[in-house]
């Protein structure tokens, strides 16, 4: 742990759950390799740091937390308003101002400090000015995958949707090592050229700043994605170091405690687990993203759970899934938990999502393709059936279904964060059913390769723990550099 006492690292995550927790994890990994770490936060998201540190008492003090006033009220947001997933829609882009107004506090911290380094989220690029001005090395935390970042930019460069009549004409992204195609439908409105200005901007400066920074970390590993790691860093000329995947490396006291307070107990929900036979319940939920289903579209998937026949555990969320909450779930068809309580469980809210993941009984994963729920999902070795809604989801999908072969979609066809809908029942159950029966088998033995390689990625000698390592000497020369100076 010695080895690198001397450096001081700060962290500093965009307010949401999806960017919170795997920075954690992140400065964690950091402080086990005895990394002095400083967590940047504001004041109401401070407890999503503070008390998983205090029960990380290995790490010997090694993380701190700073806390920066949010402006809110000033970006005009309702008052308390500090985590993006809060935020109505239309006063998004009022939350990323908000944001920005954290530059001069952040650079009054950077100049007290005088970190060896500042990772900061993938939408501060601001704060590659900030860290410049003090000569400190920024390195941006994505938290997405290297496929999508290596499709973004083909995207921009080669435009190939310039001349394409139909929205539903699958077209192939170009250069990508692999024949990955979309239609323009499951493009993001800022590729789609449809977003206002401030969108379309914040998006120019998130990629000038991967390119102006010192490099880029990824949650990730490299046998997962070896051809686009090789791509980002070969091609487009960026550096990168993969130390995922981050929820792996932590212990199993803390794993049920990530994110929110579950609201189902850990040991109520495994009690019911336990009663199931091996690969036999298929997980469905869908993150702690901004992304919501249509009233009608929720009815669709819980009659698409029910005629499936297989067993399930459904999370539904609380707060953006608001018609499951403000209209008492009028969506729900009359009976549904009466009639499958004995194959069925239902969690209204937070769920212990790495601790279900990884029990015997879960055989398939229902997921948006969040990156960080991919990840859970290949670390528990379990196939997926895929339903990208929105950000870069899309793309994961195709690196489960199309070159990780691990996976079935159902076929979403449209990128849409709000009222997400046009999902039938019948292609739910199929898709479900194919994942757990059908080709349960050849999806399971790869997926379980994966799982298998994930381990030994983080493992000492693997490439994510030489990755880590690789970055750390860097930063270590640079202190050295820097204090002769």
């Amino acid at each position: 742990m010695a080895a690198y006492d001397q450096l001081h690292v700060f962290f500093f995550p965009m307010m949401a759950q999806g960017h919170m927790i795997p920075t954690l994890d992140l400065a964690k990994l950091f402080a086990s390799r005895g990394v002095r770490a400083t967590i940047i936060t504001t004041p109401r998201n401070q407890h999503v740091f503070s008390d998983s540190i205090v029960k990380a008492t290995q790490l010997g003090g090694r993380i701190q937390i700073v806390v920066l006033d949010f402006p809110a009220v000033q970006a005009g947001l309702p008052e308390g308003c500090e985590r993006l997933d809060l935020a109505p829609d239309d006063l998004v882009p009022n939350f990323h101002a908000a944001c920005a107004m954290l530059q001069e506090p952040l650079e009054q911290l950077l100049q007290q400090h005088r970190p060896d380094c500042l990772v900061a989220d993938m939408f501060f690029p601001w704060a590659t000015d900030a860290a410049a001005k003090f000569h400190v090395p920024r390195l941006v935390f994505h938290g997405v995958s290297y496929i999508a970042l290596c499709a973004w930019y083909n995207l921009r460069v080669h435009d190939p949707f310039k001349n394409v009549s139909s929205d539903c004409e699958p077209v192939p992204i170009p250069n990508l090592p692999h024949d990955i195609r979309l239609t323009r439908l499951q493009l993001s409105p800022v590729d789609r050229g449809l977003l206002d200005s401030y969108s379309g901007e914040l998006m120019k400066q998130v990629r000038e700043s991967d390119v102006a920074s010192y490099g880029v970390i990824f949650n990730s590993f490299y046998e997962l994605e070896r051809e686009y790691a090789d791509y980002y860093t070969n091609i487009l000329g960026i550096k990168a170091w993969p130390v995922g995947p981050l929820s792996l490396r932590i212990n199993a006291e803390s794993r049920a405690e990530r994110g929110d307070k579950p609201s189902m107990d850990e040991h109520q929900c495994l009690k019911w687990l336990d009663s199931k036979a091996p690969n036999s319940i298929v997980y469905i939920c869908f993150g702690s993203g901004m992304a919501s289903f249509a009233p009608n579209q929720l009815r669709e998937l819980a009659v698409g759970i029910e005629s499936s026949g297989l067993g399930f555990v459904w999370v539904i969320r609380k707060g953006r899934d608001e018609e499951a909450e403000n209209n008492n779930e009028k969506w729900m068809p009359e009976g549904f938990e009466e009639r499958t309580k004995e194959r069925g469980l239902v969690i209204r809210g937070w769920a212990p999502q790495v601790v279900i993941l990884d029990h015997q009984a879960v055989g398939a994963f229902v997921t948006h393709c969040g990156w960080n729920s991919t990840l859970e999902g290949v670390c528990a070795g379990v196939p997926f059936v895929t339903w990208p809604m929105c950000a870069e989801q899309f793309y994961n999908e195709k690196l489960v279904t199309e070159v990780l072969k691990t996976g079935v979609g159902v076929g979403s066809k449209k990128w849409m964060r709000s009222g997400n809908d046009g999902v039938e029942s019948a292609a739910i159950a199929e898709a479900m059913k194919r994942v757990m029966m059908v080709e349960s088998e050849e999806l399971r033995s790869r997926a379980k390769a994966y799982k298998e390689m994930a381990k030994k990625a983080i493992e000492e000698g693997g490439s994510s723990y030489c990755g880590l390592t690789a970055l750390l000497d860097e930063l270590t020369t640079l202190h050295h550099s820097s204090r002769k100076h």
